[in-house]
């Protein structure tokens, strides 16, 4: 018996890689709307202990693995008649997992990237970085204001699926689809990808913010002018401006500003943890750390400015205080809230 309302769709074949906890997430959605599908990890050793205890001890902890959920550690065994894959793994692991891939089998899947982030050093975006390893074929990524544990807990929710594809977009709508998890289409990829990817610096500096104790008119004042500057790079990277005030831009940013590893990062930031220490604790990859240098890096290329993620790579990199950042951003000459540029 389905806990979630299957909403008239039929059951399809999808393969989830990547057993983080929004892997798993999307794999216990997927399958509670009665779909086949098939959860893979590249560890085999930690996907025997998720196959014994039925429960991702490490990355989701709490919430219980369904009997009937296919587990498996063997690529091809996941990906056999595969009408849709979802990638669902850290950013700078894509192209290698991506590159696993090819050849894919045929018929092709529909290949949707769920990561958020841009890759080091070439500074593509991940949809970028699929196209490029297995050809531009049917490519959707999924995006949006979406804590892995409430929505694996049945908390209602949305997202945004994008594809350069109608088509493709719908597909993956209809599959994910649900009671408890709204999804709405574009046809703007970047837009969707960089306010996934943009949001996480942002959403440290609020952290810190909250370290600080900077209370609530500051956080309302950071959130407002972050997502400034993520429609401001956006626009300089072919994106619609528009996106970035949807669910994957001010929605996803909203979100991950009030929580998450990104925010508790910067958190322990602003109370006087180093980066090293922070991230020496948790086995979570903390995207916006690298988005921060990807991040800064595609503003000096646009010539536009981030000064907000500016300021946190110069924290998480360049050793500043938390306190000289907000001085900082607060001794900025006047400008005019109308412009994009301001």
């Amino acid at each position: 018996m389905l806990e979630w309302a299957a909403m008239g769709r039929s059951p399809t074949a999808i393969a989830v890689l990547g057993d983080g906890g929004w892997g798993t997430t999307l794999a216990i959605h997927l399958h509670r709307l009665g779909h086949r599908v098939r959860l893979w990890g590249a560890f085999p050793a930690y996907l025997r202990v998720i196959e014994r205890r039925r429960e991702n001890v490490k990355f989701l902890p709490g919430v219980p693995i369904p009997r009937t959920l296919t587990i498996v550690s063997d690529l091809g065994e996941a990906l056999a008649n595969a009408r849709i894959v979802i990638l669902a793994v850290p950013s700078q692991h894509l192209r290698a997992v991506a590159r696993r891939l090819a050849p894919l089998p045929s018929p092709r899947p529909i290949l949707v990237s769920a990561a958020k982030g841009l890759e080091r050093g070439t500074l593509k975006r991940m949809s970028e970085v699929v196209a490029g390893e297995l050809g531009p074929g049917r490519i959707a990524v999924l995006s949006g204001p979406n804590i892995a544990a409430e929505i694996a807990r049945g908390r209602p929710a949305s997202s945004v699926v994008a594809s350069r594809n109608p088509a493709v977009a719908a597909e993956v709508q209809r599959a994910l689809m649900s009671e408890r998890l709204r999804i709405y289409t574009s046809m703007d990829v970047a837009g969707v990808e960089l306010g996934g990817a943009l949001k996480n610096p942002v959403a440290i500096a609020a952290g810190i913010g909250d370290g600080l104790d900077l209370g609530s008119n500051a956080k309302a004042a950071l959130i407002t002018r972050g997502v400034v500057e993520m429609a401001r790079l956006g626009r300089a990277m072919g994106a619609r401006e528009e996106t970035f005030w949807g669910l994957s831009g001010l929605g996803d940013l909203v979100t991950t500003c009030l929580s998450g590893r990104n925010h508790w990062l910067g958190e322990q930031l602003g109370r006087g943890r180093s980066l090293a220490s922070v991230l020496g604790s948790t086995p979570m990859v903390i995207e916006g750390v690298e988005t921060s240098k990807a991040a800064v890096a595609l503003a000096r290329r646009h010539r536009v400015e981030l000064p907000i993620i500016e300021q946190v790579h110069a924290i998480l990199f360049r050793r500043r205080s938390p306190q000289r950042a907000l001085e900082t951003l607060m001794r900025r000459a006047g400008k005019s809230e109308r412009s994009l540029r301001a």
